[in-house]
């Protein structure tokens, strides 16, 4: 085998928003009762597909629901995906990158999509607390994930 064929890569190649809603039901109501200070609800969910050759996509999907007692002020939903390249990369190291390492190089843009919708929905802007997602990943499959170490995966 080829050298270059045994090395292990991983790149990022394109960060994107692949889907996007907000609603406010009560507007323009909404904006004029001063309830209880509103509640808020958070749902995450992410995975991943092989799309070609060593090309994959990971998507990471929130859903924020704000309710001030029994009337909802807004939901957002936001799908943000991410293309990456893994090569020679496979089994949990594989499971682990797509996993974990992915899904909080692609957060910190969910974050900020968030934070926007939801402040030009009239709204202070929701400021979500960072996620680990390796730390989650670690705990779903039960057993501690291979240690990636950055000297063992070339990055470009």
């Amino acid at each position: 085998m080829a050298e270059d064929q045994q090395q292990q890569s991983f790149s990022i190649e394109k960060v994107y928003v692949k889907d996007i809603s907000v609603e406010v039901p009560g507007a323009p109501g909404v904006f004029r009762s001063r309830g209880d200070s509103p509640q808020v609800e958070m749902s995450f969910t992410n995975q991943f597909e092989k799309l070609e050759d060593d090309f994959y996509e990971v998507v990471i999907k929130a859903t924020i629901n704000a309710k001030s007692g029994n009337n909802s002020l807004f939901l957002v939903e936001v799908v943000q995906a991410g293309i990456f390249q893994l090569k020679n990369i496979v089994g949990d190291a594989l499971g682990f990158l797509l996993g974990g390492k992915c899904p909080n190089i692609m957060f910190p843009y969910l974050r900020e999509t968030i934070s926007d919708l939801v402040n030009k929905a009239g709204f202070p802007p929701v400021l979500l607390q960072p996620m680990d997602f390796e730390v989650i990943y670690r705990s779903q499959h039960q057993s501690k994930a291979p240690e990636v170490k950055p000297e063992d995966v070339s990055t470009h």
